[in-house]
C-alpha cells in the first residue's frame, strides 16, 4: 500500500495542470458555455450518484450482515460507487469523465475484482475470509510419481485430472 500512496501527491498535481488544459481545449472545440455546461451537469449527476450509491451500499451492506454473510463485496462495490460519485461531482472533464467509466457496472466489476484482490494479499486468510468470504483455488494431485506435476522447479499446473475445491483455513 505504501507504493501506491507515494503517487497520490504526483497524481493530484498532474490533475491540478490536467484539468485546466482539457477544459481549454474542450471550450475551443464547442464553446466555453457549452464546456461549462458539460462541468456543471457532470456535477450534478456525481451528487446525485452520491447519494444514490451511499444509500445503496450502506443498505446491501445490512442485509449482507443480516443475513450472516461477508459484507466484503457489497463495501468493496459501494467504495467504488462513491469514488465514481465523487469523481463526477469534482468539478472537471477529466475527473467527470473518470467518473462516468467506474459508474459503469462492467468496469466496476472489474475494478471491484482488483481491489479485493488486493486487499486480500494485506489480509490473513482469515481476515479474507471473513470479509470476502471463501475463496475458490484449483489444487492439482501431484502425477503417480510423485514430484510436481511439470517437472521439478516448475510451478506450471497440470491440466489433467480432477480438480479440488476447498477452502483456505488459517490456522492461527
Amino acid at each position: 500500500m505504501r507504493r501506491g500512496v507515494r503517487w497520490i501527491p504526483l497524481a493530484l498535481v498532474a490533475g491540478l495542470i490536467l484539468e485546466p488544459v482539457v477544459f481549454v481545449a474542450v471550450a475551443r472545440q464547442i464553446g466555453y458555455g457549452w464546456a461549462l455546461l458539460v462541468v456543471v451537469a457532470a456535477s450534478m449527476a456525481g451528487m446525485v450518484l452520491l447519494r444514490r450509491e451511499g444509500v445503496r451500499a450502506w443498505r446491501s451492506f445490512r442485509a449482507a450482515a443480516q443475513a450472516g454473510q461477508p459484507p466484503g463485496e457489497q463495501v468493496s462495490d459501494g467504495v467504488l460507487g462513491l469514488v465514481a460519485g465523487l469523481l463526477l461531482a469534482t468539478p472537471g472533464l477529466v475527473s467527470g469523465a473518470a467518473g462516468a467509466v467506474l459508474a459503469v457496472p462492467p468496469v466496476r466489476r472489474l475494478v471491484r475484482r482488483r481491489v479485493q484482490v488486493a486487499a486480500e494479499r494485506r489480509m490473513s486468510s482469515a481476515a479474507a475470509g471473513q470479509v470476502f468470504g471463501p475463496r475458490r483455488v484449483r489444487v492439482y494431485p501431484p502425477p503417480p510419481g510423485g514430484g510436481s506435476p511439470a517437472g521439478p522447479g516448475t510451478a506450471q499446473p497440470a491440466t489433467d485430472g480432477p480438480t479440488i475445491e476447498g477452502e483456505i483455513v488459517d490456522p492461527r
